[in-house]
């Protein structure tokens, strides 16, 4: 995903293409990318959004970069519906 730190607010602004062609969800939020508050910011987004525990969320790729990997705790079986429905409003390719 790519983060979008010092945004005006908080949110999911959807799929956005790479440099690379790759695809990226990009995430807005209000905190500064200092000392890792846009990161933490991140995370409880993300919580909000697949109802899950912030704690269950981190950043394992990418923290000090816009583009990030978050890994969620879990068992996948479980945790990919949550995150499919979660993601539903994104995941549809642009027309």
């Amino acid at each position: 995903m790519r983060l979008q730190p010092k945004a005006s607010a908080e949110r999911v602004v959807g799929l956005v293409a790479e440099a690379d062609g790759t695809q990226a969800l990009k995430i807005a939020v209000t905190a500064p990318p200092a000392d890792g508050k846009a990161n933490a910011a991140l995370l409880r987004l993300l919580a909000r959004l697949f109802r899950l525990p912030p704690r269950d969320l981190e950043v394992v790729l990418g923290a000090a970069d816009r583009r990030k990997v978050v890994a969620i705790a879990g068992a996948p079986a479980k945790l990919a519906p949550i995150v499919a429905e979660g993601l539903r409003k994104w995941s549809k390719p642009a027309s």
